[in-house]
């Protein structure tokens, strides 16, 4: 699908959409309890794959509008399940340790995009446990018991690494450690994985870096509402930095969301902060590029990790700001966006089957005008996002 966005401003008040992160962890907590409802469900397709690989695993979905009740799953019963998770990264690291519970093999399928992702931590895993680990172009299948333990995990490669073995481990019968090494990059997401293993019934210790996670715990059913996502949220707070005038609600202060951040990082822009550390919210990075480049430009570290998600985000974003005009230096770990005049773009801008590419690179065509391909991938957290941001009164027409 291609959209043209013509030149306007935002104004009104909108509700941050539910968050992602949070509703993929409630889901499997609440999955895994037998008999929760979670409430305020926004069926992206990273969400929509997690429910299927759930209900795959045994576990009963009942849709009632935003609201899903689970039950049923038990994890040790899973045999020769083939669990489909599209494009999400989420899933499909949040699943592979529940996979290894029952000792029965089991397939996980996904996008070639998705499976060229990093998976050497739970290759690790499975060569310390004698768990087959046989990965295709666009597949996974495990077969094998993963065992209680003392596990080492790098904390600078994805903290989804970190929870899916944390959703896992306190089911099995012995006591585990969690050790983590190196820089631990992306934190943030971890403690919203704790607050929802806390939340529904699962103590686990923390002790500097090191996690210790008693065996023969159990889930306890809870209702719950998925809270506003800041990630989101951020595109829709980034229309005030180019003249809008935009309220939206419905995020909690409290929340343990990394991507809160964005409101400190757009305060520095405005303020005319040129230096950003992205370690910690590396999915605001597209945002901040765009944004940067409209505020004369800004240096960013941090960004090594870019390269592994949905697509190679400095590498697209610098592509897509030349069509603008706006020259960006790309180097292992750092991103310098330069200050320039943005121009209208002359080609159609391609959204690199990216849904926060296409969100960063709507943001700036409300200044100059012009036209995104790929733009479907936005159903992959924010399905209605053209839809809602057309009720800020920002001109779209869809194309194809």
């Amino acid at each position: 699908m291609t959209v043209t966005i013509k030149k306007s401003k935002a104004s009104g008040t909108i509700a941050a959409p539910p968050s992602k992160s949070a509703a993929h962890r409630a889901l499997i907590c609440g999955a895994l309890s037998c008999g929760s409802k979670i409430e305020n469900i926004e069926y992206s397709n990273d969400i929509l794959a997690t429910l299927d690989c759930l209900t795959a695993l045994g576990a009963k979905v009942e849709k009632c509008g935003n609201t899903i009740t689970l039950g049923e799953l038990n994890p040790y019963s899973s045999e020769s399940a083939i669990l489909d998770c599209r494009e999400s990264g989420s899933t499909l690291r949040f699943m592979i340790p529940l996979c290894m519970l029952s000792g029965k093999k089991i397939t996980l399928t996904g996008s070639e995009r998705l499976f060229a992702r990093n998976l050497t931590i739970y290759e690790e895993v499975a060569k310390q446990n004698g768990i087959l680990f046989e990965k295709g172009k666009d597949s996974l299948t495990v077969c094998g018991k993963l065992q209680s333990g003392n596990y080492k995990v790098a904390g600078n490669i994805s903290s989804q690494f970190i929870s899916g073995l944390l959703f896992a481990l306190p089911l099995l019968n012995g006591d585990s450690t969690l050790e983590i090494t190196g820089e631990y990059e992306s934190e943030p997401y971890v403690d919203l994985t704790l607050k929802a293993l806390n939340d529904f019934g699962i103590v686990i210790e923390k002790q500097d870096r090191v996690y210790k996670i008693k065996g023969n715990q159990k889930y306890a059913a809870q209702n719950m509402t998925v809270e506003g996502d800041y990630s989101n949220a951020a595109f829709l707070d980034g229309f005030n930095l180019l003249g809008g005038a935009v309220t939206v609600t419905g995020l909690d202060s409290n929340s343990l969301q990394g991507d809160k951040i964005y409101k400190q990082m757009y305060d520095g822009l405005k303020d005319g902060e040129k230096q950003f550390d992205l370690s910690q919210c590396p999915d605001l990075a597209p945002v901040m590029f765009a944004l940067s480049a409209v505020y004369g430009g800004a240096h960013f570290t941090g960004t090594k990790r870019l390269k592994i998600k949905e697509s190679d985000r400095a590498a697209v974003m610098a592509q897509e700001l030349y069509k603008f005009g706006i020259k960006v230096d790309v180097n292992d770990n750092d991103v310098t966006v330069y200050g320039g005049e943005l121009k209208t773009p002359t080609e159609i801008l391609c959204g690199h089957n990216d849904h926060r590419i296409v969100m960063a690179l709507s943001l700036l065509c409300t200044l100059t005008g012009g036209s995104i391909n790929e733009a479907e991938s936005v159903a992959k957290s924010y399905p209605d996002f053209f839809s809602k941001i057309k009720s800020l009164g920002i001109v779209v027409e869809n194309e194809s």
